[in-house]
């Protein structure tokens, strides 16, 4: 990871914070950004000092206090980890570890936590997915009573909420904030800008296909076009070995219920109309009535998981990955198969995350231009023939910080300090630039990101575009996030081998998900917002109701449908 740091490399930048005295005055303060952070904030550097004096002041109580955070490992929570969490304790004289492991691994702590009432970590970088699961069981802590009460003393007065892209997603119904986002990132669709400018390449698809080669609007047009650069000669083009026009992953594995938790049936048209989530049916087909209690996942209760949009959804997965991916693509997990469009072979990726950019732009990788411009671009995802105007399009994932109500009041404070540390005004536009997951909207529309975007394959155009509100995480409908998802990849995986076919698959899914529901409700342990099952109705019933589930397609194959990538970017510029 190149962090392109001024005068110093954040290695050597954490060994010296490491080492230093505990200064806890404006002495480490300045040092940090002088070295670390420069012009690259929102505020002056007046303002910045000003920032970092509220910090020492803030942390005066809790100085020499050492505290546990934890993250799931990608490129930003490491530049926390190894460059931020060090500076932060000589500012403020507050150690922190802030570990790093897996995603799972951190669902896992966290549920230990809820379940043993232990407190194993002071504060959690939390995947905004869980907030049904938070607002309903009420062990974490709502930021904005937190922030009026225990944790008004050491509430950051700029922190500027408002400024935070994400927040809706970590809003409950009851109009609270339960946790603060410290990274965003999208899955987005990726492609071969320069196969697709390729005059050879245009004029062959259209020849062939009857229309322009261009960014897919929907999944008929993404199919053709995976279809014509399959086994195509780009040998002329400098291309080695095998083209393929999908890059997807198959294997049975934990992963595999990420792919299709996040979003992908909402790319198909599963789910109804809403922001950041659909309502009543959410993006797992999970219904709530009126009172935001789930009802059901299966058709026969008014859900959608096993629908016909939805296994339309899981059938053209596993078509597109048996006919136009690399025969290896089948047996991949999601780390195995995230580095391979980089590799130079493949044309295009519907389901592409853009946590992998920094990845993809390093000098040197096939996909690369000599001047440090990319050969791809990112671009809004095409959507499946159910998919109606309102109805989200795509996952955003939105790590966020969490406290526990089981964290004593103290080291909560002081890891919400940290916590507000790592995302201010004065660190985030450096963040930013390091990890290239965007949570304010001022760092997004910072003057160096303006300079940097054409390096970036369309990532900062995205960000600053109207269509990124179609894109969010799994929502309040979710009641119970840990327990649910796994069921995800069991079943999938089911079809995915062929054991079942994508109906049978999903019919099992949803009955799981509705025995989980069931299992909630006789509990009570969520009280008036927990499950409330609908009794089984005939499924032709709902499938005959406005919205969604919606009832089979006579023709699902709709005209495929392209956009030049230029003229798109140019819509959203006006």
């Amino acid at each position: 990871m190149n962090l392109r740091l001024k005068g110093t490399t954040a290695l050597s930048f954490a060994v010296c914070m490491l080492s230093a005295p505990v200064f806890a005055d404006m002495n480490a303060a300045k040092a940090f950004l002088d070295s670390e952070i420069g012009d690259l904030s929102t505020l002056s550097r007046a303002d910045q000092e000003t920032e970092m004096q509220w910090f020492i002041d803030a942390a005066n109580p809790y100085s020499g206090m050492e505290i546990n955070v934890v993250s799931e490992t990608i490129g930003t929570h490491e530049y926390e980890s190894s460059v931020l969490a060090p500076a932060f304790f000589a500012i403020t004289g507050i150690q922190v570890t802030h570990d790093l492991i897996g995603e799972g691994d951190v669902v896992e702590k966290l549920q230990t936590q809820m379940q043993t009432g232990e407190n194993i970590y002071d504060a959690y970088v939390n995947d905004s997915d869980l907030i049904g699961t938070h607002w309903r069981y009420q062990q974490a802590r709502n930021l904005t009573d937190w922030m009026a009460d225990e944790g008004a003393a050491v509430t950051n007065p700029d922190l500027n909420l408002e400024d935070f892209i994400g927040l809706s997603f970590t809003t409950g119904p009851d109009g609270k904030v339960y946790q603060l986002p410290t990274q965003q990132f999208a899955n987005l669709y990726w492609f071969r800008y320069d196969w697709f400018n390729d005059d050879v390449n245009k004029a062959d698809f259209l020849a062939e296909y009857g229309y322009e080669l261009g960014v897919p609007v929907n999944w008929s047009a993404y199919e053709d076009i995976a279809a014509f650069f399959t086994g195509r000669d780009l040998s002329r083009l400098g291309v080695e070995g095998d083209v393929f026009g999908n890059m997807d992953y198959g294997k049975r594995d934990p992963s595999l219920g990420w792919r299709y938790t996040d979003a992908w049936l909402s790319m198909a048209g599963a789910g109804d109309i809403g922001e950041p989530n659909g309502l009543p049916v959410d993006e797992w087909g999970i219904r709530v009535n009126d009172n935001s209690q789930p009802v059901g996942s299966c058709v026969a209760r008014g859900g959608a998981t096993n629908g016909p949009a939805a296994v339309y959804a899981v059938t053209k997965a596993i078509e597109w990955l048996q006919n136009y991916s690399p025969p290896a693509a089948m047996g991949m997990t999601f780390s195995e198969a995230g580095p391979i469009p980089a590799q130079g072979n493949v044309a295009q990726q519907m389901f592409w995350y853009t946590a992998f950019t920094a990845a993809t732009v390093e000098p040197d990788l096939p996909v690369m231009n000599e001047d440090g411009t990319p050969k791809w671009r990112m671009a809004p995802s095409p959507h499946g023939a159910y998919w109606v105007e309102g109805t989200k399009i795509g996952y955003q994932d939105a790590g966020s910080w969490t406290l526990m109500k089981s964290t004593p009041v103290d080291r909560a404070q002081a890891a919400w300090l940290y916590a507000q540390f790592v995302t201010s005004l004065t660190v985030d536009v450096r963040k930013s630039h390091v990890g290239l997951t965007f949570i304010r909207e001022s760092t997004i529309q910072h003057d160096s990101f303006t300079e940097r975007a054409p390096r970036l394959g369309g990532l900062v155009e995205f960000y600053r575009s109207p269509a990124r509100v179609q894109w969010s995480p799994t929502g309040t409908n979710v009641p119970d996030y840990p327990k649910l998802a796994q069921l995800w990849w069991q079943n999938i995986g089911d079809a995915m081998s062929g054991a079942k076919t994508p109906q049978e698959a999903l019919d099992g899914l949803c009955a799981d998900q509705e025995a989980v529901l069931a299992r909630l409700e006789r509990a009570g342990v969520q009280g008036e917002f927990g499950p409330l099952l609908n009794d089984e109705s005939d499924p032709e019933y709902w499938l005959s109701q406005p919205g969604s589930p919606k009832p089979m397609l006579e023709n699902e194959d709709e005209a495929p449908v392209t956009v030049a990538y230029d003229e798109l970017i140019k819509s959203w510029q006006q």
